[in-house]
């Protein structure tokens, strides 16, 4: 290709136009790209490109939930190499996230070995670990042989990969997602699927159906590490209605009578991506500097 063809009809290779419009042009064009390749999920399936192209690879591989597990290491050599040219650390990380229950409301990935826990532990190497896909991975996937789905060339034209999921599952309201992209940013929280479902025939069978109306059956999150929500319905409402919020959640927790004036506070539940080792040691400081004046010791 020629200067000439680069530049069209310039002269002299000078380009007159005002130097915010060429900015905004050619960053809007990196920002998009960003934005669908990478950091934000696609709303139809709920899915960033590495979580669909994790799930095809294990479909491919036959990594169903009645099929026998196989080494995470070899999933994630066959994302790298036909569709994900990206580091492996990235890759192992987004597989392990997805089989992590105190972190998504419906796993997945079905993990066989250490893949992490609600203390902030980090899982094993993925020559070490096993995975396969859940129940609710395959309804993602179902109908991709029939055609349900178009179909796009990979990074190096040599195979084919899915534009999005069929998605038999509501995928983006019940795991939820965030993510940071270039001016865009995204904070989803996961949700009870039936009560999604439920809130989706209503909608289609009332088009006209407002929000507050939609609360009635799907009143606000589901967490997967359970706890309290204890914001108010107006700000519920309104986080729903604008996009902007957010919601307060506290542990859930009951009284146990020791006798002798004692008392023992058992805590079921805790606020979602709280880590529960941090959780510890902050109370721990509390006692420490008589802060919590009514605790005397913290237990795991």
């Amino acid at each position: 290709m020629s200067n000439d063809d680069i530049l069209g009809d310039t002269p002299n290779g000078i380009i007159d136009e005002p130097m915010s419009e060429a900015l905004s042009k050619r960053y809007l064009a990196y920002a998009l790209s960003t934005i669908t390749s990478r950091a934000l999920p696609d709303v139809r399936d709920g899915l960033k490109p590495v979580h669909r192209r994790l799930m095809y690879a294990m479909r491919l591989l036959k990594l169903d939930p009645d099929q026998a597990f196989k080494k995470s290491a070899r999933v994630v050599g066959d994302v790298i190499g036909k569709y994900h040219p990206h580091g492996d650390t990235a890759i192992y990380d987004a597989l392990v996230r997805l089989a992590q229950d105190f972190n998504v409301r419906y796993p997945l990935v079905d993990g066989q070995g250490n893949f992490g826990n609600i203390d902030g532990d980090s899982a094993a190497a993925m020559r070490y670990t096993e995975s396969r896909l859940t129940k609710a991975a395959e309804l993602l996937l179902e109908g991709l042989d029939e055609n349900a789905v178009d179909f796009k060339e990979t990074y190096d034209g040599s195979d084919r990969e899915p534009v999005v999921l069929a998605a038999g599952f509501p995928n983006l309201l019940a795991n939820g997602s965030s993510g940071i992209a270039v001016g865009m940013a995204t904070s989803i929280p996961p949700h009870n699927a039936a009560e999604a479902i439920d809130a989706s025939i209503h909608l289609i069978e009332n088009p006209r159906a407002d929000t507050r109306e939609l609360l009635e059956i799907m009143p606000g999150p589901d967490f997967p590490t359970g706890g309290e929500i204890v914001e108010p319905k107006e700000n519920i409402l309104q986080a729903y209605e604008t996009g902007r919020g957010g919601f307060r959640i506290r542990c859930k927790w009951e009284k146990e009578d020791l006798g002798r004036g004692q008392w023992r506070i058992i805590v079921t539940e805790i606020p979602y991506q709280v880590q529960k080792s941090k959780l510890i040691e902050r109370l721990a400081e509390l006692i420490e500097t008589k802060k919590a004046p009514l605790l005397g010791d913290v237990m795991d």
